[in-house]
């Protein structure tokens, strides 16, 4: 109710008379001079931050240099509401504003792109560990349902870049660079790079990447090499073509979740075993694959109205994964490709932008299960093939209206089918059998507006839907078990926000309310095993609030020639207040849990740090992190402590005579050995909750690059 108040009282207010109005027709960069400068890429229209009527926050490669780069986890977390976790060295989960709740391993209803690529696969999981941090070069996050554009989905949009090359001007213009750094727990890093581009805006990078980490805890190892290629050109002065390859080779070790008596007495330790039940050590748990991916995106200028866009892409991953009782090992192709069409004209005077296009993804994947004895897979469990079929059309339109107002309404129409064949089971010896699950078509609204109230300051508010079908992970657990009564969740966000700078540019801030109501819920437990499983549970209320903000402290007045442009004191922050309730939710036991916190979130989180670089290229960057307690289960009857975690990254960062580059630095996170656990598994059987971050640890590097 509160939410309806802000959004009637947002708009109810008389216009105010913009200090410097769009003209309607003129182009959208009029303005771009006013921060946040950021241009949000996600929503097709290529339109400023400032101007862009949705809860958007965006990384770029400044502020993941802000950490130890063997991990995105910190510099994610530096968003409010988004939360990344690692379950184990390199096992991510990510959530956007609660959507935790049904990832206990991998991502799950987020939906990421890698560019134009769509990076979720067909099945709905989404394999964030084979990229390294120190290729990307921006992430954008677009958080709650996005169905106007991205099809399905409820929780939010990531959408990743690698680096690109800065143009200077001069044709030809290239860099190479090498980079080494050591640390705590066995950690080794090595990356190498190689980029040239034009002033057109054409470029091609080389990168190559390899970690290695003995781990905090036992059975925790990690290795992965990821090299990505990716260039564009533009064979005429209409069209631009982007290619972008991938492979890595990746392999971690599977530790296990610890009891909380385990968890004191010694988070460095593993899962432990009886004879009867080995633990993750003697199972050899351990999770590796090998992925190649292969992109390519047209762009067609047709004239300055029209202008289109396609990419088409490949994908092979073949997983080898012994967990505590199976084997699994599993060989997926999959393709698919995405179109749109971007209109840009007038409308009775004013700007209209229109796009429409369409989405679509296929995959196979031969899945099959052995029983795990010490690490070798033996006896055949199942075998499936697995046929997932996906798509949507969408199309979106953004009208610029007087008094500085911008309406944005779009829509997507979607589809997903499931075939699994069951080739052989145990149970069945050896008879198998199909099941077909298709989800029925779902139209997903989004409608937002947006008010100019100065040159520097705007507000918003939005209603979209959301469907979110189950994942082929989720039918099909490692049980065994295919399930055909998990339905879809289905959910309406509701959002107000503001955003813009203050203080002639010095302060920047973000802030959003929102209101998210989701039905057929699913939520996770896990069984003896460790083998999680899915429910749905009736319906979720996640409310909050969340606010962003930086401002320069100290700037010098003249800076000397050559100096950064970042140069001085800057402190930033940003908080998130999460309410998240369930609503009616009956456990299969007969528990009602209504009126329950949200398992796996917190009610609070807070990032925040300063930032200070000197005019010779000194720099320091201390930071701190907060987490309020967290549910581990749905009864809300256990929890997680919360804490306070603090590190700093300090270095020297110079161009010697306009071609050395150089950057050497060091770094140390959890100063104060706080222990915690970053990734917690919901509704564990016995209790078995805890993933034990790492103890303080440091690291320490250098990067040169000569540029020609």
């Amino acid at each position: 109710m509160l939410l309806r108040y802000l959004l009637l009282a947002l708009f109810a207010t008389p216009a105010l008379r913009l200090a410097a109005q769009q003209a309607p027709g003129a182009p959208d960069t009029l303005n771009a001079h006013a921060l946040p400068a950021a241009t949000v890429v996600g929503y097709g229209q290529r339109l400023p931050l400032r101007r862009t009527a949705a809860g958007v926050s965006v990384l770029d490669n400044t502020i993941i240099q802000r950490f130890n780069e063997n991990s995105l986890a910190s510099a994610v977390n530096t968003l409010p509401g988004v939360r990344l976790e690692e379950r184990a060295t390199g096992s991510y989960r990510i959530s956007v504003r609660g959507s935790t709740l049904r990832s206990p391993f991998g991502v799950r209803n987020v939906k990421l792109y890698y560019f134009d690529i769509p990076f979720t696969e067909a099945n709905g999981t989404s394999p964030l560990n084979i990229l390294d941090p120190a290729q990307l070069g921006r992430i954008e996050v677009l958080k709650g349902p996005a169905g106007s554009v991205y099809g399905a989905g409820t929780g939010g949009v990531v959408r990743l870049e690698n680096r690109r090359p800065t143009p200077t001007g001069a044709a030809g213009q290239g860099q190479a660079q090498i980079g080494y750094s050591v640390g705590s727990y066995g950690l080794r890093r090595f990356t190498a790079s190689a980029e040239a581009s034009k002033a057109n805006g054409d470029y091609w990078r080389a990168q190559y990447a390899h970690q290695q980490l003995h781990g905090y805890r036992e059975q925790s190892a990690l290795r992965r090499d990821v090299f990505a290629v990716d260039g564009q050109t533009s064979p005429s002065d209409r069209q631009t073509l982007a290619v972008h390859a991938l492979y890595t080779d990746l392999y971690y070790q599977l530790p296990g979740g610890l009891t909380r008596a385990q968890y004191e007495q010694d988070p460095r330790q593993a899962r432990p075993g009886t004879p009867a039940a080995p633990g993750t050590v003697t199972q050899q748990a351990s999770y590796a694959s090998q992925t190649g991916l292969l992109g390519i995106t047209h762009e067609y200028r047709f004239s300055d109205k029209w202008r289109s866009t396609a990419t088409v892409y490949g994908r092979s991953t073949h997983v080898a994964t012994p967990y505590l009782v199976d084997w699994e090992r599993d060989a997926i192709l999959g393709g698919g490709g995405r179109v749109a069409l971007n209109y840009r004209g007038l409308l009775a005077g004013r700007t209209l932008r229109v796009q429409g296009g369409g989405e679509f993804q296929a995959s196979f994947t031969d899945s099959r299960s052995y029983l795990n004895v010490g690490g070798v897979p033996t006896t055949l469990r199942y075998d499936d093939e697995i046929t997932t079929r996906t798509g949507f059309v969408f199309v979106q339109a953004d009208y610029e209206l007087p008094a500085g107002f911008l309406l944005t309404a779009g829509a997507s129409y979607n589809r997903l089918r499931y075939q699994i064949a069951r080739i052989s089971s145990a149970a069945t010896n050896p008879a198998g059998y199909g099941v077909a699950r298709d989800f029925q078509p779902q139209v997903s609204p989004r409608l937002a507006l947006l008010k100019e109230l100065s040159a520097n300051i705007s507000a918003y508010a939005s209603v979209s839907t959301g469907f979110s079908p189950p994942s082929e992970a989720e039918l099909r657990p490692s049980d065994g078990t295919i399930s055909q009564d998990l339905q879809a969740e289905r959910g309406t966000s509701y959002e107000v926000g503001s955003r813009g700078t203050l203080l002639g540019g010095r302060l920047t801030f973000d802030v959003a309310v929102f209101d998210l109501e989701l039905r057929n819920t699913i939520v996770s437990r896990s069984n003896a095993q460790g083998i999680q499983l899915f429910a749905n549970a009736g319906d979720t209320h996640q409310r909050g609030a969340e606010v962003a903000a930086s401002g320069w402290l100290w700037q010098p007045a003249a800076p000397a020639k050559g100096a950064s442009p970042a140069a001085g004191l800057r402190l930033w922050a940003s908080y998130a207040y999460n309410r998240f309730r369930f609503g009616s939710y009956e456990s299969a036991t007969g528990q009602q849990y209504g009126g329950n916190q949200l398992t796996g979130t917190a009610p609070h989180t807070l990032s925040a740090g300063l930032d200070f670089s000197q005019q010779l290229g000194v720099y320091l960057s201390p930071t701190v992190g907060h987490q309020a307690n967290i549910p581990l289960n749905d009864a809300n009857t256990d929890y997680a402590a919360g804490y306070w975690v603090f590190g700093s990254r300090a270095g020297w960062r110079r161009t010697l005579a306009g071609r050395l580059s150089l950057d050497v630095y060091g770094g140390v996170e959890n100063a104060t050995d706080r222990r915690y656990s970053l990734g917690n598994d919901l509704n564990a059987f016995g209790g078995r909750y805890f993933q034990p971050a790492p103890g303080r640890n440091y690291y320490a590097g250098v990067l040169a690059g000569w540029r020609w």
